[in-house]
């Protein structure tokens, strides 16, 4: 694929971007850029839902790893929409009762300042990190078929990636980025399905057996694994991980939550999240096909990839067929924007907002304005820090990285959020930070001291014998969080009968 027409795809979508930024971002005002002024029609936004879910990891990670995994992501898959339920029926609610822009306000008002203050910075942490893995990947991609070639460094790379979505969503946030992730989940979902229809017409084991009969016969296809429950990838632990994930990233994530908050009202939201959860089972099936049908072709033409990552992108540019060349570049700049568009928003929200108080009512429009500018930009300029960082310290698959990660940062989340909802007791504010950094560290101590961890030698057992954390990580760390803030409950009460 000639280095002309990459270009031209590339300049092409994002003219496109801009110009949907234009129109979406006349007259914005700081309520435009947070919550869309609250007149976001749900079936865009659930919709533009589905490629932020997906993003750039799905896209490249999710069918390189069916070598190794064969379908039993789709365990996890299950999970998500059982905690899609949670999040429509029990969070959402619970948002627009309170009329938040921010979903931290609500630890706020439970339970105190610094509780506030550390789950919106778990948040940043979070997102910063999840979203710079997303991008990583596609920089990656975009240097090994475009900028290498042009003797342009992998930092220049991260900059401008970062800068064009700065460009298209700095005046109108939330607003813009409910059209343009529609847009982007549009061509990410026709790429793959115009992909799958190249492959199986290319493909001499599709060909006889047609891509149905092919896929559910090969090697890839198994989806339950049920047997050993000390593996990584047994039901239950996914299933419970997937939910738990789901709960984290998605239903306490100012990210996911700020396009819900954008919605007319509480139906429309939950009708979003409801119809996502649904498409996204089959979605995620398809990318997992692709990935069965991606090893097919490339065994048939001699094809092969330094990582699993970039299986997609090695069949796409080496087929020498233009056509699949467009469609992986489309798809992969949709799926990586649709991702970072909104991250970049709901960071400069989340900090605006929970750490400036920019909607104090002393303060000027003007001043509001310039602030969330700042941030912006502050924001930034982290990811592409971030992203720098991990390309130079991490050669971990981005779904395995992913997914871990949520394990450490949304666990106490999750803990602390359901201990608000589900318990009537009160908790020192000023013991929630300690309890979650407990958490947090208790957590990656027994993951690093684990059966296949990076803290124990090849060919030994951790500290629990044979057992191997999986994306139950998050459920555990939830638990811990949960337990902690209970005790704390306990010694606060102990402490004011003292006083009395």
């Amino acid at each position: 694929m000639g280095t002309t027409l990459v270009i031209i795809v590339i300049v092409a979508y994002f003219a496109v971007l801009m110009a949907i930024s234009y129109f979406t971002s006349r007259k914005a005002t700081n309520d435009t850029f947070f919550l869309g002024e609250r007149k976001s029609p749900w079936y865009l936004v659930s919709f533009g839902m589905i490629g932020a879910s997906l993003s750039g990891v799905t896209f490249l990670s999710i069918p390189g790893s069916v070598a190794g995994a064969q379908f039993s992501y789709m365990q996890i898959v299950f999970g998500y929409f059982l905690g899609y339920i949670v999040v429509a029926y029990v969070l959402i609610p619970l948002y627009y009762r309170l009329n938040l822009t921010s979903i931290y306000e609500y630890l706020n008002q439970r339970f105190g300042f610094w509780s506030y203050k550390t789950g919106a910075g778990l948040f940043l942490i979070s997102r910063i990190t999840g979203a710079s893995i997303r991008l990583l990947l596609v920089a990656i991609v975009l240097q090994d078929v475009l900028f290498d070639d042009w003797g342009v460094p992998f930092e220049a790379t991260v900059v401008i990636s970062v800068a064009l979505i700065w460009l298209y969503t700095n005046r109108g946030g939330i607003k813009t980025i409910v059209w343009t992730d529609t847009l982007q989940t549009a061509f990410m979902l026709a790429s793959v399905a115009l992909t799958l229809w190249f492959l199986s017409d290319h493909t001499t084991v599709i060909q006889s057996k047609g891509a149905f009969g092919a896929v559910s016969e090969s090697n890839f296809s198994k989806m339950f694994f049920l047997d050993d429950f000390m593996a990584s990838n047994h039901f239950i632990k996914h299933l419970l991980g997937g939910m738990f994930i789901t709960i984290g990233m998605t239903g306490l994530d100012q990210d996911m939550m700020q396009k819900n908050l954008s919605c007319r009202s509480i139906k429309d939201a939950q009708k979003n999240m409801m119809s996502m959860a649904a498409i996204l089972i089959f979605v995620n099936l398809l990318f997992l096909a692709l990935g069965a049908m991606l090893y097919m072709y490339a065994g048939e033409n001699g094809i092969s990839a330094e990582r699993t990552d970039l299986l997609f992108s090695k069949v796409a540019m080496d087929s020498g067929n233009k056509f699949i060349g467009v469609l992986f570049l489309l798809g992969l700049i949709a799926a990586a924007y649709s991702s970072a568009d909104s991250a970049l928003t709901s960071l400069t929200t989340s900090f605006s907002v929970d750490f400036l108080n920019l909607q104090q009512k002393e303060r000027s429009e003007a001043e509001k304005e310039r602030l969330r500018k700042v941030v912006h930009i502050a924001m930034s300029m982290v990811i592409v820090g971030t992203v720098i960082l991990m390309y130079y310290t991490t050669d971990s698959s981005a779904i395995k990285l992913l997914l871990t990660l949520a394990g450490f940062t949304y666990g106490p989340l999750i803990g602390m959020f359901f201990f608000g909802i589900i318990s009537k007791r009160t908790v020192p504010d000023k013991a929630v930070p300690i309890v979650s950094l407990i958490s947090f560290f208790a957590m990656f101590l027994m993951w690093w001291f684990s059966t296949g961890a990076p803290g124990v030698a090849e060919n030994e057992q951790g500290w629990l014998g044979p057992y191997i954390f999986g994306v139950e990580m998050i459920v555990i760390n939830s638990i811990i969080t949960f337990t902690g803030m209970l005790l704390a409950s306990y010694v606060g009460v102990k402490k004011s009968e003292k006083t009395i």
